[in-house]
């Protein structure tokens, strides 16, 4: 009888080179060509509203380049930022591993970018439509579009090229105006604080688990 054999498994294992973030985004990936953009934009205006001395805060940047990635990735809400810079290796590649509160990033985009981020940002995804990288949608289902709140425009990543571009600046505008209502609905939102985990009862709910599949198991071989 041949012995099954897997791949060694172990999440406590420390490699002697840890591998750097940038070998698991593919050259190709949209998040490269938004990292590249913003490192290119000239944000002086932004850079002289900030005061010498203080506290040490995150680079203007970084936080200009994990904004833009996050609304092309239909990500709106500074808390939804703040998870993905957690759990999302493109953001963690783009923050390099640093994790800003939804606070400091709403902070940031509704005062550091007031009057900015607009402007910027229309520019930037003109040129990305432009260029071909990417298109303006609205949501359906089965063909049909969805009247309610959820009818929203979202962007597509593309790769070929749309030369008509139909009212794009009102499309993202009106982009821009819900991703005002996701600020609006950050600074109200009251949800609670998630459960902390409790091992002994998960212990105790798995070990329930795996006594009724036996019993199941056991009643099936014996019909």
């Amino acid at each position: 009888m041949k012995t099954v054999r897997f791949k060694d498994y172990n999440q406590d294992q420390i490699d002697l080179f840890p591998h750097r973030l940038d070998d698991f985004i593919a050259e190709s990936a949209p998040v490269r060509l938004v990292n590249s953009i913003v490192d290119d934009l000239d944000i002086t205006p932004i850079l002289k509203s900030y005061k010498s001395g203080g506290c040490t805060g995150y680079h203007p940047r970084m936080l200009l380049k994990v904004i833009f990635f996050s609304y092309l990735s239909n990500i709106f809400s500074c808390r939804k930022m703040e998870s993905a810079l957690k759990e999302n290796i493109q953001f963690m590649w783009l923050s390099g591993k640093q994790f800003p509160k939804h606070s400091c990033i709403n902070d940031f985009r509704s005062k550091r970018l007031k009057g900015h981020i607009n402007q910027l940002f229309v520019q930037v995804v003109t040129m990305l439509v432009e260029l071909g990288y990417v298109s303006l949608d609205v949501q359906y289902i089965d063909g049909t579009k969805i009247e309610s709140a959820s009818n929203r425009y979202t962007f597509v990543w593309r790769k070929s090229v749309e030369r008509y571009k139909s009212k794009l600046e009102d499309k993202i505008h009106d982009i821009l105006g819900q991703i005002e209502e996701g600020i609006q609905s950050d600074t109200r939102n009251t949800d609670e604080a998630p459960i902390e985990l409790n091992a002994k009862m998960l212990k105790e709910k798995v070990r329930e688990i795996n006594q009724s599949n036996t019993s199941i198991g056991k009643e099936k071989k014996n019909s």
